[in-house]
């Protein structure tokens, strides 16, 4: 596989990381996955976006990300990807110096991007999957596309063990997100999701479905959803760039509405699979 490292393409073999890397030592980075549908990205410019605040935000200096497009397009190449179905990932850390927290002086960031074949869960996105319900123990700032995510992998891993596909995440009794999901669920027609502020990562695929319940004229309210009212939705799906529209028919075993993946679901899925073909 060839990837790109500090402003050089190779093979993955060959690349080094610095023990001194604060992206190894302080999970001191972010990051970003994108979808290639046949050898395009979707919605690359909604990922730069939120790759530029997230570096903002944790005050990492980095002269522009335009260089990032030509880059992808050039592993997808590079990799033979130019008609299959991928996954593009950036992470860029603060560089590379000696362990103190706070933030070092002159140093210049550590960027890493990759491009490998992904398939669709076509199965999963048919079907419909379970998924398990967890006390949110992240950190207060879930907004920042943070390296960081010991909290993250343990609830997954949880999910895993239960036999579901995702944890969805549960703070001051109101639901968030999921580990690597948005999550929304359908009261009376209604499409419910969290507001976007700092206890959830504003997802694109979010961006993108909120769009298109705007185009089919489907109602959205963007407000808490409170535990205690799952098993009153009639239905409920999960967003992300690799998980697309994903159906969510049991909730910690329990079924939701028909136990199949609603019409609303599938309506949202049709207009999904016609931005990926545009």
């Amino acid at each position: 596989m060839i990837v790109y490292y500090n402003g050089q393409l190779m093979l993955k073999s060959n690349v080094c990381i610095s023990p001194d890397d604060r992206g190894f030592l302080f999970g001191d980075g972010t990051y970003e996955v994108v979808r290639v549908y046949q050898g395009e990205l979707f919605h690359f410019d909604g990922h730069l976006t939120r790759l530029a605040r997230s570096l903002r935000e944790i005050q990492i200096q980095l002269d522009g990300l335009a260089f990032l497009n030509e880059v992808s397009q050039l592993l997808i190449k590079k990799n033979k990807l130019q008609d299959s179905d991928a996954t593009l990932y950036i992470q860029i850390t603060r560089g590379i110096a000696p362990r103190h927290h706070r933030f070092p002086e002159r140093i210049d960031p550590t960027v890493y991007v990759t491009a490998t074949a992904s398939k669709r869960p076509l199965k999963e996105l048919k079907e419909g999957v379970s998924v398990h319900l967890a006390p949110d123990r992240r950190w207060g700032r879930c907004d920042i596309k943070s390296i960081a995510l010991l909290a993250n992998v343990l609830a997954s891993q949880e999910a895993a063990d239960q036999g579901a596909y995702e944890t969805i995440f549960i703070r001051d009794e109101v639901l968030t997100e999921g580990t690597h999901t948005n999550f929304c669920m359908i009261f009376d027609g209604i499409v419910q999701t969290h507001p976007a502020n700092c206890n959830i990562l504003d997802g694109i695929t979010r961006e993108v479905v909120l769009n298109l319940c705007h185009d089919l004229k489907i109602p959205v309210q963007e407000i808490p959803i409170p535990a205690d009212r799952i098993h009153d939705a009639d239905e409920a799906f999960i967003l992300g760039s690799t998980t697309e529209i994903m159906p969510v028919i049991r909730i910690d075993k329990k079924q939701i509405g028909s136990g199949e993946p609603g019409l609303i679901t599938r309506k949202l899925q049709k207009a999904f699979n016609r931005e990926i073909e545009k």
